[in-house]
């Protein structure tokens, strides 16, 4: 699949994200950048607060370029969900040219999450070297010269939060789950879920749980859980929000380009290699700027 822009993630080294113009540059050219955060949503968790410090860029010939971060101690990360953004620096200026690496430092004093059985109760969250070399996204952006370029980080939580057996550094483990995309470049998926349909894949109740919609990669893909070698690129919640009857779903911030995207009621530890049952899976390509509706009858 051709595509100006790809997403990067710890796991791809290679994979890389291009903004609009040329990746040379002059030393004194500098381009604007923007960075705002994300999340896709959980089921598990009522708060997830991730306390980051700082954001640092690499640039492919020069020294890491640190930017402090205030505020984000009272960040619940679920509450940015379904295209809503928290900005993490705005409009500032760096060299122009190739970025091979992000990172986000974390402070985890200050972290915690709490569950949806237990929201009283804060359990500790930790992450290996986070106040030090932090979440890390390894891979390529371009700024460019003398143009302002905004992108979203996707912090993932149903990915990314762990709970760890035997000793741990905290109750939660936070690994990195992080996609990068050019806020030029994404589109949606959107839709609903017919309450026939999770009452038949055996939701055990749908009132608490409604099962997710899963997004891969691609056409024709075979759907499989969280954890897997084919896992999705994202796992959303389908919710009753209004209580109405009606269930749906929204998987934003996605490149432009073909998915697979299928339902399941079945739980999905993302620890655990699962047998899920899918049910309605089809093809949807996505546009720029566009949300494609992908309804499950």
């Amino acid at each position: 699949m051709n595509r100006s822009l790809k997403f990067f993630t710890v796991a791809a080294l290679a994979a890389g994200v291009a903004a609009c113009g040329s990746g040379s540059s002059d030393s004194d050219d500098t381009g604007t950048v923007s960075f705002g955060l994300t999340d896709a949503p959980a089921t598990e968790f009522s708060n997830v607060t991730v306390a980051f410090t700082e954001i640092q860029l690499k640039p492919a010939d020069g020294d890491w370029i640190t930017f402090p971060l205030d505020g984000f101690e009272t960040v619940n990360m679920l509450d940015l969900q379904g295209g809503v953004t928290e900005p993490l620096i705005t409009d500032e200026e760096v060299p122009a040219g190739n970025y091979t690496q992000l990172r986000l430092i974390v402070d985890t004093d200050n972290s915690f999450v709490t569950l949806v059985d237990n929201p009283d109760a804060p359990l500790t969250l930790a992450v290996p070297s986070g106040e030090q070399s932090g979440l890390k996204l390894q891979g390529e952006f371009i700024v460019a010269a003398d143009t302002s370029t905004d992108f979203t980080i996707d912090f993932d939580v149903q990915k990314a939060i762990v709970n760890p057996a035997g000793q741990a550094l905290a109750d939660y483990m936070l690994r990195p789950a992080l996609r990068l995309v050019n806020n030029l470049e994404v589109g949606s998926i959107a839709g609903t879920v017919d309450a026939s349909t999770i009452i038949q894949t055996a939701c055990a109740d749908a009132a608490t749980y409604s099962g997710m919609v899963y997004v891969y990669e691609g056409s024709g893909a075979t759907p499989d859980d969280l954890g897997s070698e084919n896992e999705p690129l994202v796992a959303v919640p389908v919710s009753d929000d209004d209580n109405d009857g009606t269930y749906t779903y929204k998987a934003a911030f996605l490149t432009e380009g073909n998915y697979t995207v299928s339902y399941s009621c079945s739980a999905d530890d993302n620890e655990i290699d699962e047998d899920l049952a899918f049910a309605g899976t089809q093809d949807v390509t996505v546009e720029v700027d566009t949300e494609k509706t992908v309804n499950f009858e």
